[in-house]
């Protein structure tokens, strides 16, 4: 880790270093689909000081690093994210990897069902067009898919599907790792890939008509949770 050079490189690294409330493994290792190569991926939420919130300049809204692979929200970005069902912030929140919790994080982690509703559908199935898109493009490119991201997908639409049917959000794909994995390792053509994928589109649309989960988000609930954890800091 380098040390700080700049002023606010010194802040971002006060704001992991003593102002985080919730860190967590994300990546392979969280998803149950982890080998002997693969990186550690760390996410967290910090809460910037109200005071810093006064000034003319604002805390930074996330903070890259210190560590590699290592990446931070400010506590109310990732509820503005989750509030709009972005899958990295939502599935980060579920990480079974918890390496730093305090008091505030475990208020914000006892939320997590309040952040789910209709929208994971639009959301996540956007998402994975983009990402399906993009490898498409790849292989007309290079003649090859890059399996690593396809695999990715595929996690993330089970995950969707799953999420539609049951209400919840589950990251652990170990039910199907050795399938997922034979996808990374080039094992699966890619019209077998490509087929899982449509398939898993066309499973997430049907659930949608049946899911449990709320037309919209508790945004009420969360906002009432800024706002007397904004407090609470002030008067800190």
């Amino acid at each position: 880790m380098n040390e700080p050079t700049t002023p606010a490189e010194s802040l971002n690294l006060t704001l992991v270093r003593d102002h985080t409330v919730y860190a967590c493994v994300m990546g392979s290792r969280a998803f149950g689909l982890a080998t002997e190569a693969s990186d550690t991926d760390r996410r967290g939420v910090y809460l910037a000081p109200t005071q810093l919130f006064w000034r003319f300049e604002k805390p930074p809204t996330h903070v890259e690093g210190p560590r590699e692979e290592e990446f931070s929200w400010e506590l109310e970005r990732l509820c503005e994210l989750a509030l709009r069902a972005n899958p990295n912030v939502l599935e980060c929140l579920h990480s079974p990897l918890v390496e730093r919790l305090t008091p505030v994080g475990e208020e914000l982690l006892s939320l997590r069902g309040a952040f789910l509703s209709r929208r994971v559908h639009a959301s996540f199935t956007r998402y994975a067009a983009a990402q399906h898109h993009r490898l498409t493009s790849g292989i007309r490119t290079r003649g090859t898919p890059r399996w690593k991201p396809a695999m990715h997908l595929l996690r993330l639409m089970l995950s969707c599907r799953d999420m539609l049917r049951t209400g919840r959000l589950t990251i652990d794909a170990t039910e199907h790792r050795d399938r997922l994995l034979a996808v990374k390792h080039g094992e699966l053509t890619w019209p077998e890939t490509d087929a899982w994928m449509a398939r898993l589109a066309e499973e997430c649309d049907a659930a949608l008509s049946t899911t449990p989960l709320a037309a919209e988000p508790d945004r009420a609930r969360i906002e009432d949770f800024l706002i007397r954890t904004r407090r609470s800091s002030a008067h800190a």
